[in-house]
């Protein structure tokens, strides 16, 4: 099992190459850059105390991206999280998932939010078996709660809360 640890800014360009190459099997090139886009340098400079990396003898194995809100005390937020696709399904996501709830407790944050994309239907199982609820949306798809434009126009998204302690 790979060990866990606290990200530091210096991780950056690894995690971008490691988005880049995980993700080719299932998008373009093109799209697996646009994709390490949504990680820019700034979340490991100034959120690397809240995010993780899982790493091994052979370098970074996973990742998961977080932070403590800003605006309140109440709630944390998981941004991005990759796990090598040879260690998907061996518990890698679930580790870092619960090492970041545990962290988020200990700071006094009582609940974890996330999205992902309507069409992400492993996510979306992921973040349930994981105890989150869907939030209400402004509409549905596929009896699915969808917020519209959520991200921009037609980057709808599927909302997630998790309280901590359930």
């Amino acid at each position: 099992m790979p060990a866990l640890r606290q990200a530091h800014i210096g991780d950056h360009g690894t995690i971008v190459a490691c988005v880049q190459r995980w993700w080719g099997d299932s998008r373009t090139p093109q799209q697996a850059r646009e994709l390490s886009l949504l990680l820019p340098k700034l979340f490991l400079q100034f959120f690397s105390r809240t995010s993780l990396v899982l790493e091994d003898d052979t370098g970074i194995r996973g990742f998961l991206v977080g932070f403590h809100a800003a605006d309140n005390d109440e709630e944390a937020y998981i941004h991005f999280v990759g796990v090598d696709p040879q260690l998907r399904g061996q518990g890698m996501a679930r580790t870092l998932y619960t090492a970041f709830f545990q962290r988020a407790a200990e700071a006094g944050r009582t609940q974890v939010r996330a999205i992902t994309s309507p069409a992400n239907t492993g996510s979306i199982a992921f973040h349930r078996a994981l105890g989150f609820t869907v939030e209400s949306g402004d509409r549905e798809v596929d009896g699915l709660p969808v917020h519209s434009d959520y991200d921009g126009p037609g980057q709808d998204r599927v909302c997630f809360r998790r309280t901590l302690g359930s």
